[in-house]
């Protein structure tokens, strides 16, 4: 079951995945209120109960398929309270059609969100693979090309440059390491060496 909160990346999404605290307030106030109107306007002809679609879509939707259900739930307990207290009678037709909607909606809608949520997650996952991949390669061939030109300038017997191009290599590589990882700061210890004449010079 995917996880009800969280799974879709920061600042995506429909409002009430963004904000669960606030999608479950609002459903506790449609709650309230189509049980208030259920209270206010007697008779069975009316099909008031079924606005409690409305919280449990709501909460199928932020929390997925145990929420759904257990709001289902709760709205077909409201409307037997209400049934117990005004009096009214129904027909077993009358509490299918009443009760089957309710619970399929919270099943049904839970589920469905469920799914969207892991879709967007294992997208979000890919891109990131995608993105790191990206980066290994452009670590690769720098690193690669700058020890070949480094190699090269060794075996022609240009040390000194040799060293200079292996230093950048290694600032180059540093660079690339750090903003892969999401960081702009410098890794801990510093990969660049000092010239072993600079070294001796500053002893």
């Amino acid at each position: 079951m995917g996880d009800a909160t969280g799974s879709t990346g920061r600042g995506r999404g429909p409002w009430f995945w963004l904000h669960p605290i606030l999608a479950l307030g609002v459903s506790v106030g449609l709650f309230g209120g189509v049980l208030l109107l259920r209270w206010l306007v007697a008779g069975v002809e009316d099909s008031i109960s079924m606005l409690y679609v409305l919280p449990v879509a709501l909460l199928a939707l932020t929390f997925g398929l145990r929420v759904g259900l257990a709001a289902g739930l709760v709205a077909v307990g409201l409307l037997v309270a209400w049934v117990a207290w005004s009096g009214e009678q129904l027909s077993p037709l009358g509490w299918l059609s009443r009760v089957t909607p309710l619970l399929l909606l919270g099943g049904l809608v839970g589920v469905a969100a469920e799914r969207i949520r892991d879709a967007d997650r294992i997208e979000r996952h890919a891109a990131e693979i995608e993105l790191l991949q990206r980066d290994a390669a452009e670590i690769n061939d720098s690193l690669i090309q700058g020890m070949a030109v480094t190699k090269w300038l060794f075996e022609s017997g240009q040390a000194s440059a040799g060293i200079e191009l292996l230093e950048e290599t290694m600032v180059t590589g540093q660079q690339l390491v750090g903003r892969m990882l999401g960081s702009d700061s410098v890794l801990p210890g510093d990969l660049r060496r000092s010239r072993p004449g600079a070294r001796r010079s500053s002893q």
